[in-house]
Formats: C-alpha cells, structure tokens, sequence
C-alpha cells in the first residue's frame, strides 16, 4: 500500500472515532436539551474551530466555486445532523447510528464507482463486508426497536450521504475554507429552523453547554479528518471507512450508559473490523 493511500485509511478511521464520539456527546445532550439548540451550539462551536485553524495555517481563501460545493454539502449535512440527533435521542444509539452510516456510506460507494471507476474486488469485498457489519450492528431486536427513530435515521444517512459527495468536490490543497462554508451554511439553516419555532427554553442549559461544545469539536475533527483521507485517496475508500463511526458510539453507549451489546452486534462490529484491511488493500 503506497503512502497516499495508507494516510487515507489512517485519516478514515480518525475521522470514524472522531464522528462517533462526538454523535455520542450530542446524542446525550440531546437527552436533556433540545436538539435545535444543541446542533446550533455545536455548529457555532464548530464553525469558531474552522476558522481558527484556516487562519493559523493562513491557507487562502477558496475560489467562489469551491465555496459553494462547500454551502451545498453544509445543507445536506444539517439536515443529516438534526434528524440524526433526534433519533439518537428517542431511539436505542447502537441502533440508529449504524442506520444511518449503512446508507451514508452507500451513496459515496455508488457515486464513486461512477465518477472516479469501480474500485478492485478486494475492496469491493471489504465495502459489502463493512455495510454487512454496519447493517449487523444496526438490526432491531423488537418492534420497538424498529419504530423509534428509524425514519430520521434514514434521513440522516441520505444527509451525510450527499455530505460526503458533495464535499468531495470542494476539495482542494487548502481543505478548511470549504469547511468552513459548510459549516457557515448549517449553522445558518439550523439557526433559521431554531427561531422560526419560536420555541421558548430552546438554547441548552449552562450545565450541558460543556458536553454540546464537545460535540461541536469532534464533529468538527471528523469532517476534517474525511476532507483530508478524500484528498490522499479515493472517495469510497474514505466514505466506507468514516462510516464506521458506530463502533465508537456503540462502545461509548456501552460504557457510560450500559447499553447491552448483543452477540450479533459484537459479530457486526467484528466483521465491520474485519474489513478495514480489505478495503486498506
């Protein structure tokens, strides 16, 4: 495996863990705030990192076109993080976040296999392998399972989904300005949706803000981490590997809040694993 691609896998699974811990914080938070005004914090949270980083790198700013790949793929993943922390919040997290991931991973796979050529059958094997796991990991074990939150699951995995296409486009020597659109445009929108509900009480307590910010931060270094595997390798390499992110939030579920891990999420989770050298191949 040559340095490029190698760096891609690393960076896929970074952002993996990244995005999977940080699902988990905004999914607590959740819990006890409502989601409009976690995701507005954490988007805010998020959108003050970009900016920091583009500017202490002093990368230039992008052109108006990469820019706007950047606004669209920020719309396409607010919609996948309000939905998706929403079903966190109602539904069981080892269930709903592999949902999500099974189709978010899914779209890039097929984009990828039009735009750039269909990857080698090793790979291939790896990919059905992973979204076999990831599908593992994500079977309801009741009706109540299947009820709670899979709707919004379903449309958060088509969010992320388009997330990942339409960043891939925006990339670029310089990867935080187009970032930074992205974030910039989902913080408008969420921001939008939070005062046309004139909800009252909406914003997060002072004693969850701390948990929100962390939320905020390690999406962050997820899109990140994705930007920069998409860069040293393929689109579907990179899509199939971040979507792994469940692992992480299935075993934060497990031990902060004692979710139980079933023996066929433990046999998901050990093929979804399992995989990761195939798809590195």
């Amino acid at each position: 495996m040559t340095g490029p691609a190698f760096a891609s896998v690393g960076l896929g699974l970074a952002s993996a863990a990244s995005w999977g811990a940080g699902d988990f914080s905004g999914g607590l938070a959740t819990r006890r705030a409502n989601v409009l005004g976690v995701v507005v914090v954490s988007q805010a949270v998020g959108l003050g990192i970009l900016v920091a980083l583009a500017a202490a790198r002093s990368e230039p700013v992008s052109p108006t076109a990469t820019l706007a790949w950047g606004s669209a793929a920020g719309l396409a993943g607010a919609v996948g993080l309000v939905a998706l922390y929403r079903a966190l919040a109602i539904g069981v997290m080892g269930a709903v976040a592999p949902v999500t991931a099974v189709l978010a991973a899914a779209l890039p796979v097929l984009f990828a296999a039009l735009s750039e050529g269909p990857p080698s059958m090793v790979k291939l094997a790896g990919f059905g392998l992973a979204l076999a796991g990831v599908w593992t990991i994500a079977r309801p074990e009741g009706p109540a399972g299947r009820a709670q939150g899979l709707g919004l699951a379903l449309l958060a995995g088509l969010g992320f989904g388009g997330f990942f296409i339409l960043i891939d486009q925006a990339r670029e020597v310089a990867p935080f300005w187009p970032l930074v659109s992205a974030r910039a445009t989902s913080s408008i929108v969420t921001l939008a949706i939070a005062l046309a509900g004139r909800q009252h009480g909406w914003l997060p307590a002072r004693g969850i803000l701390p948990l929100v910010a962390l939320a905020g931060i390690l999406d962050v270094g997820g899109n990140a981490f994705f930007v920069l595997a998409a860069q040293a390798g393929r689109l579907d390499v990179s899509a199939v590997l971040a979507s792994l992110y469940p692992a992480a939030t299935v075993l934060l579920a497990r031990v902060v809040l004692k979710e139980r891990v079933t023996r066929t999420r433990a046999l998901g989770i050990t093929a979804a694993l399992a995989a990761i050298p195939l798809i590195a191949a």
